[in-house]
Parts: structure tokens; C-alpha cells; sequence
């Protein structure tokens, strides 16, 4: 019984990566909005879904708007600093993470935010969405915006949805199985991973986990053959002794019946309680194999178990038919450029490799990667506006993983940062739409990435460029630019910089890192090795060479093999590099 009515002008439903930016930006540009989120946590993947060591959108280029705003509060309150895994150069306690997005929501008067709450039902007039029901409220908005983990609100309203598999004849899509088959059948969309927290308890021994129904080591067998123990748990390493564990070889990834999710309640309720037992199972065989030093976490997550996420972490979720789909051809380089075609309506950025989790199997993509900076990273991609809108109805925006995208190019788009950056997009455009009085298909596309551009809070990325930092008194031209003149955007990804101050915050950063002078080893075009020569604390030791910024990478690119090199940088002793901010030579 709907006990009371709140009016709004934009409604987030769902409090995941892409609803906590879109309701945060929304608000930030004045609308009157409410958030409504099933759990007590806001940023889904990246906080309550226990993801906190977030992949792609790295570069220093690239880390813009909410998405460079997040990393920047979590530089400042994660003691420690995030220097923590191999795998990602962002990795912090989940906890922190949820204490920023609580305190940004909280900063903002116009921010309504309803906790433990999921939707019932949708109200519509004619073509339009207009409203949601709640357990014992109902809130009516002008734009509403689906940031559910599944998109619960596409199957509600009944506007059309993807699940599963295209085949290749629909977009010519060169991944794409050319006719359905078993791996189609049985892993429908992508595995969920219901991340657990572990601890390195030293020298005290740590409680026994317990196996969970259905414990069968075989599951598990081999998981960290090639790696080792060490490599294994450094994966994920957090800050305090903690390890997220998410891990897709012979680890936690859970797809059996995963269609379960979109089914019913109950029986999304029992995919999830597997899926649970399966991580617990997981964390019972590496505390089997490696001993009882190894624990679950205490008092990470604010429920019991508390060292298992609030939710699993959801890699594909009820995809929308939008006005424009996202397809694996708008995700990969252009021929002999390292950069994919901009969309005429970009409103995003990513750059994560195309990455797709089916247990125990391997499935071949066309490669989208890249080495950059000493390592591999992903070649940059666009995210248009269009893929936001659905196709027939109005008054209603997606912004989370459910944006209108193929099986196969969800692989890249659903990586926390562009997440985030759709959602910051979609909540700016639906203020817009509130102070235009305008549907979000007649939203002027050029006004909506002027104004994303132009944030003064949190200004967002548009146009990928390696090379242009978003500290850079020329960026907003050159973004504007290329927005202007698609044709003359470089397949290389570097714009021509004008002359002057490239990097103003090099000094700052010098002060903050660790001076090193060694020697300079070219393994290949982009493997390099350093051996330290001095201070005389880290004399003998090797590390390999990384950066995030694009003129510290065509320094590495021009230095000759032996060369004398002086550094400013971090050291990540779990992965074994040097994540170089300075250098100079001799």
C-alpha cells in the first residue's frame, strides 16, 4: 500500500556505479532528485559488490569527471595509498569507498536518498514513464533512470530488452557465434562473482571457514598453477592485510542457471545464496591449500557474513533496445590506429580490453589491446548519448550496465569507470531535460557534451587522447575540436599540443614520490627493466618501468638500452614495478 507520494524532477532507481553518478550529477547541476537503493552502500561494483580494484580508464588522460573525482578522494583517505595489486593501479579498502559516496550524497541539499528499497511497479502515460512504485511509497519524476544491478525497471516499464547472445548475421559482428550452440545455451549472458574478503591473519591462526553444500575441490583444482600462491593473492591485494577475491580460473565465478536472475524473485534469490556458497567454498579450499594464516575478513561489509559483498558483482544485466547499439565494430581500433571510431554523440569514455567470463571456458575476441606505458592496456572507445534512450518510450533514461549494447561489446563497456562516466552523463542530460522541458531524445546532444565538458565540479572526458592531460589550459578546445572535426581526429590518439606547460602539477607530484637513478633495460618496444643503482637502501633491485602519463611514456619509448636514468616514482612491491611520475636523464 502506497502510504505516500514524493514528486521529484529525476528519479535514480538503483544506487550501483552509474545511479549513485547519475543521481550525484543530476543534483550537482540543480535538479530536485531522489535516489532510491536496495543496499545500505552506494556504488555498486565498485564498493558494495566488493570490486575495489576497479579495471580501465587508468591513464592519467582518462581519469576525468566523478570517475577522476573518486580517485582523488580515495588518494586522499586511503591510508597507504593505492599502490596494493597487480592487476589494477586503484586498490582500497571497500569500506573508504563507501564513505565517499555517502559523504558526496550528503553534501547535496537537493539529494534525497531512500535506502532498502526495490521497485515494484512503473506508472506510465501513454509512451512516457512517469513514475515508481516502492514497498509503501511511490515517487513521481519528471526523468526516471534505471541504475538496477539487472535492469529490474526495463522488465517493469515493458520496454523492450536484450538477454543473451546476438549471432553474427545480426550486426556482423566479428566475435559473434555464428549460430547458437551449447556455450550460448548454457551461459546466456556473462558469470557473476559473488566477491569474498580475506585476511592475513600472521602469525595468529584464523577461524576455520567452513565448506558451504555442494563443496567439490575439483571445482578448484589448478586455480593458481602458473602464478603461484603469492602472484595468486596479489591479484586483489587490498590495503590492511586484505584480499578481494575475485578470480576467474578455477575460482568464483558462478553462472550455473544464471537466466535464475531474471526469472523471479525467488529465484534470483536462490542464484545468489549459490552463488555466496560458492566463494565460500572457494575461500575454504584456498585456506585448505594454503593454510590457516589465511581467514575471511572481519567487519568489512555492513551485514552477515561480513566478509562476503552485499551483492554479487554483475558483469551483464537486461540490456536495452536503445535508439543507437553499441557494437563489438564501435569498441575496436580503426585499421592501423590505435584509437576506435568516435560516435557523433559521445558522451563517455572507455578503454578496458574486451573481457568475457564464462567458467571453464575460453572464449576467443578479437584483440582491442594495447601496450602502452610499459604495459598492456586497452585501445579507447566512445559511448554515445543515443545508447541511453529507448527506442519507443520517454520520460526514461538507462545508466548503468543495461545501456543498449551487444552480448559481445558488454564485455568492454561494463568496467566500473565508463559505468561511471554514463551515469554522470545520463544524470546531466536528465537535468537538462528538466531545465529544457524537453524528452531526452530532443535533448540537444552538442549542449549536453558542452556542458559535461564544461562541469565545474567534475569535468568529464568526451574525446579520448592519450596525450592530453585534463590539467591542460588547452583541453576543452582540443575536446571541442575533434567534436567539431571528426574527421581530422588522429588514429594515433595524439593530438598536436601547442607549445607551453604540458604537465603544470609535475613538481607536486616529484614531492610526492621517491627518487631512484639506475640503469634503463629495453626488453622490448614497451617492456622495460630498471636496476637501481641508488639510494644505496634499494641498490641491486629490478623492477619494471610503468607510467600513466603520456609524456613519461614517449620518454621510455626514446631512451636507448643501459641508458643512466634518474626517476621519481611509487614502488608496488605486489606487482613489481616502478609506476614512474618524473624522469631525467643520467
Amino acid at each position: 500500500m502506497v502510504n505516500q507520494t514524493y514528486t521529484a524532477d529525476v528519479l535514480v532507481v538503483g544506487g550501483g556505479t552509474g545511479g549513485t553518478a547519475a543521481a550525484i550529477q543530476a543534483a550537482q547541476r540543480g535538479a530536485k532528485t531522489i535516489l532510491v537503493s536496495e543496499f545500505p552502500w552506494l556504488g555498486g561494483m565498485l564498493t558494495s559488490a566488493g570490486v575495489s580494484v576497479p579495471d580501465g580508464n587508468e591513464l592519467e588522460a582518462f581519469q576525468t569527471g566523478l570517475w577522476g573525482a573518486f580517485l582523488q578522494e580515495l588518494r586522499q583517505r586511503q591510508p597507504g595509498g593505492l599502490d596494493n595489486s597487480w592487476v589494477s593501479f586503484f586498490s582500497y579498502d571497500p569500506r573508504i569507498g563507501a564513505e565517499i559516496f555517502a559523504d558526496w550524497v550528503q553534501e547535496l541539499p537537493n539529494l534525497h536518498w531512500i535506502t532498502g528499497e526495490v521497485p515494484i511497479d512503473v506508472y506510465r502515460q501513454g509512451d512516457s514513464i512517469i513514475g515508481v512504485r516502492f514497498a509503501d511509497f511511490a515517487v513521481t519524476a519528471k526523468i526516471i533512470l534505471d541504475g538496477t544491478e539487472l535492469g529490474d525497471l526495463l522488465a517493469l516499464a515493458e520496454i523492450p530488452y536484450r538477454w543473451g547472445w546476438e549471432l553474427q548475421s545480426e550486426w556482423g559482428e566479428p566475435s559473434a557465434p555464428v549460430t547458437f550452440n551449447s556455450l550460448t545455451q548454457r551461459y546466456p549472458v556473462q558469470a557473476p562473482t559473488s566477491v569474498v574478503i580475506m585476511q592475513d591473519f600472521g602469525e595468529a591462526i584464523a577461524p576455520e571457514i567452513p565448506a558451504a553444500p555442494n563443496y567439490n575441490p575439483s571445482q578448484f583444482t589448478g586455480a593458481w598453477d602458473g602464478y603461484g600462491a603469492e602472484t595468486f593473492l596479489n591479484y586483489g591485494r587490498l590495503p590492511g592485510g586484505l584480499f578481494m577475491i575475485n578470480w576467474p580460473i578455477c575460482g568464483n565465478d558462478y553462472a550455473e542457471g544464471v537466466g535464475r536472475l531474471i526469472e523471479s524473485d525467488v529465484s534470483r534469490g536462490e542464484f545468489i545464496q549459490e552463488s555466496r556458497w560458492h566463494s565460500q567454498n572457494f575461500a575454504h579450499f584456498i585456506q585448505k591449500q594454503l593454510g590457516r594464516r589465511y581467514g575471511l575478513a572481519k567487519k568489512v561489509f555492513p551485514h552477515t557474513p561480513t566478509a562476503f559483498a552485499l551483492h554479487p558483482y554483475y558483469r551483464e544485466s537486461r540490456r536495452l533496445v536503445g535508439l543507437t547499439t553499441v557494437r563489438e565494430q564501435d569498441i575496436l581500433p580503426i585499421a592501423g590506429g590505435r584509437i576506435a571510431s568516435i560516435f557523433y554523440d559521445a558522451i563517455a569514455v572507455g578503454n578496458y580490453a574486451n573481457d568475457h567470463h564464462y567458467p571453464g571456458v575460453q572464449f576467443p575476441l578479437q584483440p582491442k589491446s594495447i601496450r602502452w606505458g610499459g604495459r598492456w592496456t586497452g585501445t579507447p572507445f566512445t559511448i554515445p548519448y543515443s545508447c541511453l534512450i529507448p527506442a519507443t518510450t520517454d520520460g526514461f533514461l538507462v545508466c548503468e550496465k543495461n545501456i543498449s549494447v551487444s552480448h559481445i561489446a558488454n564485455g568492454a563497456t561494463r568496467l566500473q569507470p565508463v559505468v561511471m562516466g554514463i551515469g554522470q552523463a545520463a544524470g546531466m542530460a536528465a537535468a537538462m531535460c528538466v531545465e529544457l522541458n524537453c524528452q531526452p531524445r530532443d535533448l540537444p546532444v552538442r549542449a549536453l557534451q558542452t556542458a559535461l565538458l564544461s562541469d565545474n565540479r567534475s569535468k568529464a572526458l568526451i574525446i579520448p587522447l592519450f596525450n592530453l592531460p585534463p590539467n591542460h589550459s588547452d583541453w576543452r578546445h582540443w575536446q571541442l575540436y575533434y567534436l567539431d572535426n571528426p574527421q581530422a581526429y588522429p588514429i594515433s590518439g595524439d593530438c598536436p599540443f601547442p607549445s607551453g606547460n604540458e604537465y603544470p602539477d609535475s613538481k607536486a607530484l616529484i614531492q610526492e614520490s621517491n627518487c631512484f637513478k639506475g640503469i634503463f633495460y629495453r626488453l622490448s618496444q614497451q617492456e622495460y627493466r630498471f636496476t637501481v643503482t641508488a639510494p644505496a637502501a634499494s641498490q641491486g633491485q629490478n623492477w619494471q618501468l610503468v607510467t600513466l602519463r603520456s609524456h613519461i611514456d614517449q620518454q621510455l619509448g626514446a631512451y636507448h638500452h643501459e641508458q643512466l636514468v634518474t626517476l621519481w616514482g611509487r614502488q608496488n612491491h605486489f606487482a613489481n614495478w616502478l609506476l614512474v611520475e618524473h624522469l631525467n636523464e643520467g
